[in-house]
């Protein structure tokens, strides 16, 4: 088996005459979390749409853990173990901390989301819905409704719910986006401990949250791979200190 769990090669996509992303070649190593980092403008999120599959290449070939998953729509490719996260948090408001989770494990029943059945007929799924809940931390919100919870424990409640799609490859887009300095801290603490069990794929803006969590880094510039490595590694690229880390302390 392969070290690499997901692969790209010579990746691009074009949007009329500009070109986006140009020629990117990423390794996804398994049991690693590796941050895709760049300025505005440098590719990470269309990269990242095009590994998710919401949107569709216009050269070169994703493969996923040997699989060629190039032209597979969004929810295939979620079914295969890829599942992300959003830069804006994506949990149903008005339904409690604990249904939020029932309605995502509902996957495990093999069957489409049952939003008109009884409730009561998802209580097999209440056991693992609190375990997902408790190792968020939101054991003691699990009755109330997400909208009345803070934005960095919606984002934890986020996490809990692409947990329970069971997924062998975590994406998590810009994931302390909006967040406050305290909920920064929870999240990093809640992603390296995800990163323990599953491989992490993040796009993530704040440096230190990189530094700190990330085994690899890549840096994007203009659409390409600038420079791939440790934080170490990247930081002293003096290529990297001007495109990107330069500009972020400037």
């Amino acid at each position: 088996m392969s070290p690499y769990i997901l692969e790209a090669d010579a990746l691009r996509k074009d949007f009329g005459g500009f070109s986006a992303v140009a020629g990117v070649n990423l390794r996804i190593q398994r049991g690693t979390i590796h941050a895709l980092i760049g300025p505005n403008g440098a590719g990470k999120s269309t990269v990242f749409n095009l590994l998710t599959k919401f949107l569709q290449p216009t050269g070169g070939t994703i493969t996923y853990n040997g699989q060629d998953i190039t032209r597979l729509r969004p929810a295939a490719v979620a079914r295969l173990g890829i599942v992300r996260s959003f830069q804006i948090s994506a949990v149903f408001s008005h339904m409690t901390v604990r249904d939020n989770l029932r309605v995502a494990l509902q996957r495990r029943l093999g069957t489409s989301f049952h939003f008109w059945r009884d409730s009561a007929g998802l209580d097999v799924l209440d056991g693992r819905a609190e375990q997902l809940i408790a190792a968020v931390g939101l054991q003691d919100a699990i009755d109330v409704i997400a909208a009345e919870l803070s934005y960095g424990r919606r984002r934890a409640l986020e996490i809990a719910t692409t947990l329970a799609l069971d997924p062998e490859l975590l994406l998590l887009d810009e994931p302390m986006a909006g967040l406050g300095r305290e909920d920064i801290g929870t999240i990093s603490d809640l992603i390296r401990q995800v990163g323990e069990r599953y491989t992490v794929l993040m796009v993530e803006h704040n440096l230190s949250v990189v530094s700190a969590l990330s085994n690899r880094i890549t840096v994007m510039a203009r659409g390409q791979v600038l420079a791939e490595g440790s934080y170490a590694e990247v930081s002293a690229n003096p290529d990297v200190r001007s495109a990107y880390m330069g500009a972020a302390h400037a």
